[in-house]
């Protein structure tokens, strides 16, 4: 399990630092598509991963809430396999969710009552936004198990990290790694900034600090092996 202290750290570092530090490790953590609903936020938790299935057809099942069984420091991360035509998370998920602490959630799929979700200030990223229910159209098939969302193997544990940017997976396994690698190109990428304010040239400053190796691994070594299938 990751530690609090791993969880806060990548909370501090912009998304686009992280899945540089992934391609260290020739990992892919970043969620095409997904994208925040409330935006200028910044949440790093612990996956707490839902699965939904389309609802049967001969037989419906009774509506399951979820949402109690998660802990503070979680982000929920919710499988509905892309689907846009209907929703699984609104705004009584969003007031529950944000009352029990959890840092946030990711759809792969829609979301609505995104008023109530702003109001709150709740981070959401998702596919998009459509206000039909998920009610009778799919159904609770799976909590706390390895999904996949945007070709990106999601195992529970795994660290979340989401900014205005979008969402990336750093896998629980190489979390310490990663930030470690995060924190390196965080800091020259502040640097370079700072000269570039300073008026040195882009190019210049960009050199000084090797930009265009800071993503790349340090040494010739195998990089760690990570299941992403």
């Amino acid at each position: 399990m990751v530690g609090r202290r791993i969880v806060e750290e990548f909370e501090k570092i912009p998304t686009s630092n992280v899945s540089d530090a992934l391609d260290r490790f020739k990992v892919k953590g970043g969620l095409e598509g997904i994208v925040p609903v409330v935006e200028g936020v910044r949440v790093a938790g612990t996956a707490f991963t839902v699965r939904f299935i389309p609802a049967s057809q001969v037989e419906l099942k009774p509506w399951v809430t979820y949402i109690d069984k998660a802990h503070p420091g979680d982000v929920v991360v919710i499988d509905n396999d892309g689907r846009t035509y209907c929703t699984v998370w609104g705004g009584l998920l969003s007031a529950r969710a944000k009352e029990m602490n959890i840092r946030g959630t990711v759809i792969n799929g829609v979301c609505r009552d995104v008023d109530v979700i702003r109001a709150i200030s709740y981070p959401v990223f998702s596919k998009g936004r459509f206000m039909m229910t998920g009610k009778d159209r799919v159904q609770l098939a799976g909590i706390n198990e390895p999904i996949n969302v945007a070709n990106v193997l999601i195992k529970p544990g795994d660290v979340i990290v989401g900014d205005d940017s979008g969402v990336v997976v750093v896998p629980q396994e190489i979390a310490e790694k990663v930030l470690e690698a995060a924190l390196e190109i965080y800091e020259k990428e502040s640097r370079i900034l700072e000269d570039v304010k300073r008026g040195v040239p882009l190019s210049e400053a960009r050199e000084r600090y090797g930009y265009g190796e800071l993503q790349r691994p340090k040494t010739a070594q195998e990089v760690p092996r990570v299941d992403t299938r």
